[in-house]
């Protein structure tokens, strides 16, 4: 016991520069809305999934969820493999550039930089075995406003001079097949859309134009939603009484400008809703840039559940 203990003091990855936002993940908190506690973990989930995948780790392994670049920075204190995914983020070792959606190795005092996107938005950074925090209500995902999760439990993103480690040794090299990685949006893609029951109450113009024009992905996006812009969509409900939010919510407040509801939302609401996108079309609005078009294209529940078992199969 006391070995693996001075084995895992000896190794670790020390924050030299902290970038706008970078926070510990795995797949979340769930079985707790009745609390009041939201599920948060890996916005991108498909992305995450690959990078725990490209070291052989557990499926829920924390990783890290780089938003943006920044100038994140890092140092290397021992030689180790880390698996790097989703967005292309001019990720860095020594100066020389990295390839998204792979595994690299990482020596003593090498350094390790995110400038900014090129491609999508966040970028996944996986460690054998998976990241050492501590477990809060079932996950170590970070939700900010509910100061949960991360290095120290504060729900806070890293800061310089955190100092990172992990639970496994030197895993297997493994590699993505050609085509088969997460791919980062592009404008004018699609999000499958689930109807809900409030969506009768929406106009017949407002419906045309929900599903058969572009939106606009606005800057006003975090973890908790992503508002769209277009034509104000109007309907008889202004308001409802509050129910619970699943992920991928799309909420029509009065101004009528789509709010679809992420990770970190709120676990109730009464605006009334279009539907809700699906897990996979969450996926994708989280790596979608400010100003990226999108088109809200409705599917039925049991072609949702097809896809995303279909997508589970390729982790097997």
């Amino acid at each position: 016991m006391s070995h693996a203990a001075n084995n895992s003091a000896s190794k670790g990855l020390v924050v030299k520069q902290a970038g706008p936002l970078t926070l510990i993940q795995d797949t979340g908190r769930f079985g707790v809305g009745h609390l009041g506690v939201t599920q948060g973990g890996a916005a991108d989930w498909i992305s995450f999934r690959w990078a725990n995948w490209l070291l052989g780790n557990a499926p829920n392994s924390a990783a890290l969820e780089i938003v943006m670049g920044g100038g994140l920075s890092f140092e290397s204190e021992s030689e180790v493999r880390l698996a790097l995914t989703g967005a292309d983020l001019d990720a860095q070792l020594d100066g020389k550039p990295l390839a998204p959606n792979s595994s690299f190795k990482l020596l003593p005092g090498q350094r390790l930089v995110f400038r900014q996107p090129r491609q999508g938005l966040r970028a996944y950074l996986a460690f054998p075995g998976g990241l050492n925090a501590p477990e809060v209500l079932g996950s170590r995902a970070c939700t900010a406003r509910e100061q949960l999760g991360g290095l120290h439990e504060d729900g806070k993103p890293l800061k310089a001079g955190d100092r990172l480690t992990w639970k496994g040794t030197a895993p297997a090299v493994r590699r993505i097949a050609e085509g088969q990685g997460p791919q980062m949006p592009v404008s004018g893609c699609r999000l499958p859309i689930v109807l809900g029951s409030q969506v009768a109450a929406f106009s017949g113009r407002s419906l045309f134009q929900a599903f058969n024009q572009p939106w606009s992905v606005d800057n006003r996006a975090d973890r908790m939603g992503v508002r769209l812009t277009g034509p104000a969509l109007h309907g008889a409900l202004t308001g409802i009484i509050s129910e619970g939010i699943p992920l991928g919510a799309v909420q029509i407040p009065p101004d009528g400008q789509p709010i679809v509801l992420m990770n970190d939302r709120q676990t109730i609401g009464g605006y009334p809703r279009l539907g809700a996108i699906t897990p996979i079309a969450c996926a994708t609005l989280a790596q979608c840039l400010p100003g990226t078009q999108v088109w809200l294209t409705p599917v039925s529940a049991s072609q949702a559940q097809e896809d995303y078992r279909k997508q589970l199969t390729v982790w097997r």
